[in-house]
């Protein structure tokens, strides 16, 4: 699948400012970046590594004033589309060092607080198996509703609810896999069929040795993801984290198949 993604934002600062940004498609297993480009105006940057080694943030030093960004990519995405049933749970002394810290409760994942509850209505299952079923009844019991949550809502809250947007669905199942003992991280994606077109949030779960794509909102599968990065939860992967105050003046994201 080969799909073209185009980002322009266009925010305004009273004063020089520091971005830290995480937009470019990552070099990920499963898709190949074949080319793209990043403008921000004036802007000096420097490149670090993304968390876990994947994909690549931006510290962005912006003078006081207008801040345009532009992005454009294309990318061939060959990952397959595996049933989770059929994928196994690792053992708890066999998770590798990198992956561990993924199975504790983090800022907006409190997934010791959902012990019980997975115990109880998931405890029948185990493995991908069980995930899958998670990931259903994320689906099924929550409604998707923009505006319904905002930066501070936590996983507890949209578990309340039973309402938010891809950001809450993906914490939620983030903390009930996490509360079953597999590792599960958040990740910021692209992908055509996201409604309306924004960056999405969706999960990766550690099965069979390796990291697998989930989305929750039942909006994409893995082959129709562009992973951006990776994190804990959306305090790790947000698109752009400002020093100082930001007004946005417009934000444009659109990603079609080529």
């Amino acid at each position: 699948m080969r799909f073209q993604i185009d980002i322009a934002l266009h925010y305004q600062f009273s004063l020089a400012n520091t971005l830290f940004l995480a937009l470019e498609a990552a070099h990920y297993s499963g898709q190949t970046v074949e080319q793209e480009e990043i403008l921000i105006g004036n802007a000096w940057i420097t490149r670090i590594e993304g968390d876990d080694g994947v994909g690549q943030r931006i510290w962005a030093q912006v003078p006081a004033g207008d801040m345009r960004l532009t992005y454009r990519a294309t990318l061939d995405v060959t990952r397959p589309n595996l049933p989770l049933e059929n994928l196994a749970a690792v053992d708890l002394h066999q998770i590798p060092g990198r992956v561990a810290p993924y199975l504790r409760p983090s800022r907006y994942c409190q997934s010791d607080k959902f012990i019980s509850f997975v115990n109880k209505r998931f405890g029948h299952l185990a493995g991908g198996a069980k995930v899958a079923a998670i990931r259903q009844w994320i689906q099924d019991e929550l409604s998707y509703v923009p505006g319904s949550s905002d930066s501070d809502t936590n996983v507890l809250e949209t578990f309340a609810s039973r309402e938010g947007v891809c950001r809450d669905y993906a914490h939620l199942i983030c903390a009930m896999v996490r509360a079953a003992n597999i590792p599960a991280r958040m990740v910021a994606v692209y992908s055509p069929y996201v409604t309306p077109q924004d960056f999405h949030a969706v999960a990766e779960v550690w099965l069979d040795g390796a990291w697998h794509l989930v989305d929750p909102t039942g909006m994409c599968l893995p082959a129709d993801l562009a992973v951006i990065a990776v994190g804990r939860d959306a305090y790790d992967v947000a698109f752009m984290e400002s020093q100082a105050p930001a007004t946005l003046m417009s934000q444009s994201v659109r990603v079609t198949l080529t």
